[in-house]
């Protein structure tokens, strides 16, 4: 890909994190590669397919609404040698179409990436059948599989990209709707696998994921006015973990706060954990995100409110566990 402009970024961040992806990176990535093949479960024009379809009419389709079954045909076009890329709400291809994706793609290992949109709760309003809560819990246990959270649109095609380039299966967990929050304000070298700090500090550390990077940015800028200077790190890559990344965050710090719009139990700060108990000394770790419940349905933001993970309620937390 070409290089990324600021107003680029500007532009994708407006497309939202699956806009991006579909009518941004994979275009481009059709162009360059012959054996590519995106399949959708009837979600071609909420995820800003029309581009792609477009120009690519015989690199596509649509299966209707047949998660399940996309998953088994995604499979069979891998095994004939297409580099497949399948997509649907998070809830459907990595909750519902779970069994599928374990027999077909994590142990034959074969070459698909699903991409899950509207991840988190993104589709706050259509009430718990179309919230992923849980999808890192199910996906990141999955042997073969690798796990990828980006933070903003601009992460969202960075990852499309490695996609690309990269034999194996894959879960993409796509967050955020239409205009969705800038990370990245210029252009920045992509390294799968690899924590980003995105703010110094010496107090505590958040590690964050999707679109909780942002809001623990913003709750870190609340802290400092507040005497209190917190580190922000960003795990895009949920598998494989950052271990040494995080060697060197246990190694500075006594507290650290793990932060995720998905269910405490089996997400990333379960991964952070499961990692740290190794570990004969290792910092204390306070979880952010849903706990172990439901919410009321509604705004994206009014679920966030009651879950505690608006950048508000973030920094609340923070300082009422180190006071």
């Amino acid at each position: 890909m070409k290089e990324i402009a600021s107003k680029d970024i500007r532009t994708w961040a407006r497309l939202g994190q699956r806009g991006a992806f579909f009518a941004i990176a994979m275009p481009d990535i059709a162009e360059r590669k012959e054996n590519v093949k995106l399949l959708t479960a009837d979600l071609a024009i909420l995820s800003g397919m029309d581009r792609y379809r477009q120009a690519f009419p015989n690199k596509f389709l649509n299966v209707g609404i047949a998660e399940q079954n996309m998953i088994g045909i995604a499979a069979g076009l891998a095994m004939d040698g297409y580099n497949v890329f399948a997509t649907t709400y998070s809830s459907f291809i990595a909750v519902r179409s779970l069994e599928h994706v374990r027999q077909h793609l994590s142990f034959l290992k074969l070459n698909v990436k699903i991409v899950g949109s509207a991840a988190g709760v993104v589709a706050a309003k259509s009430g718990v059948s179309h919230w992923a809560t849980e999808d890192l819990a199910f996906t990141r246990v999955l042997p073969n599989l690798t796990v990828f959270s980006p933070a903003d649109s601009l992460e969202a095609v960075k990852v499309a990209e490695y996609a690309a380039e990269t034999d194996g299966p894959m879960y993409i967990r796509l967050s955020g709707g239409l205009n969705a929050p800038i990370v990245y304000k210029e252009d920045y070298e992509f390294v799968p696998g690899k924590l980003i700090q995105l703010k110094e500090g010496a107090d505590v550390a958040i590690i964050a994921t999707g679109l909780m990077v942002n809001e623990s940015l913003s709750a870190a800028k609340m802290l400092s006015e507040q005497g209190v200077n917190v580190a922000v790190y960003n795990m895009h890559t949920i598998k494989p973990i950052d271990k040494e990344g995080l060697d060197k965050i246990f190694q500075n710090y006594k507290t650290i706060f793990t932060v995720e719009e998905h269910n405490v139990l089996g997400g990333m700060g379960s991964a952070v954990a499961e990692y740290k108990a190794t570990k004969s000394d290792a910092p204390r770790q306070v979880f952010i995100g849903f706990q172990d419940a439901f919410c009321n349905a509604g705004s994206q933001r009014y679920v966030w409110e009651q879950a505690g993970l608006t950048d508000v309620k973030i920094a609340e937390k923070i300082a009422s566990e180190i006071r």
